[in-house]
Parts: structure tokens; sequence; C-alpha cells
């Protein structure tokens, strides 16, 4: 059973930074390709990055390149996002989610399975 919970978030202002975590309590988490989504208020829920169960491949929405960074610690139970160059736009709830197949690097909310409770990201600008 996956159970995720994620942390990290708060108020910043634009140009910050912030690292999310997201900590699963089971006992497979490396069996699992991690995501990060977003959902602003309004708006759907979007990609914003995903990572391979060994952290060997990474994939980015084109909105968040080059300032975010995707990793995992599997000794941890941890998958982190580390949000650099902050704007207001990245103001949303941020949640985790596990996708079952370990290799995958997907940016479709229905692959994965498992989803945290959420964070809240406001940026100011």
């Amino acid at each position: 059973q996956v159970q995720l919970v994620e942390s990290g978030g708060g108020l910043v202002q634009a140009g910050g930074s912030l690292r999310l975590s997201c900590t699963d309590s089971g006992r497979t988490f490396s069996s699992y390709a991690m995501g990060w989504f977003r959902q602003a208020p309004g708006k759907e829920r979007e990609f914003a990055a995903a990572i391979s169960w060994s952290g060997g491949v990474t994939h980015y929405a084109n909105s968040v390149k080059g300032r975010f960074t995707i990793s995992r610690d599997n000794a941890k139970n941890t998958v982190y996002l580390q949000m650099n160059s902050l704007k207001p736009e990245d103001t949303a709830v941020y949640y985790c989610a596990a996708d079952p197949t370990p290799q995958r690097v997907s940016d479709r909310p229905t692959r994965y399975n498992y989803w945290g409770q959420g964070t809240q990201v406001t940026v100011s600008s």
C-alpha cells in the first residue's frame, strides 16, 4: 500500500526557492515511478515533473523546465521537487503521485494510482 504525504509548501516571493518533499509510508516506494502535479484555483490539474523508479529518467513540463528539479531517495522513500526562480503563476496546490509502471515518466494523471493530499505553494509578486 502506498501512502503519500507532501510537505515543504509555503509562501515565497517571486524569484525565491522552495523544496517540496513527498514521503511514502509503505514498503514499495522503489517499485513506483513518481510524479508531481499542480492545480491552481479554477484550473485543471497539470503535470509538472516525473521521475522513474531509479531516478535515471526524468521528464518536465515546458513551463517548469530549467527551474524545477525532481529527484528521489529510495532509501528514505522520498521524492523531492526543488523549485527555483519561482513565479506568481507557479502558485498552486502541489500533489505527488505514484505510477505502478516503474520505468514510465508520464504526464498523464490517469497513469498514477496513488496521490498525496497536496501542499500549498504561494508565490507573491
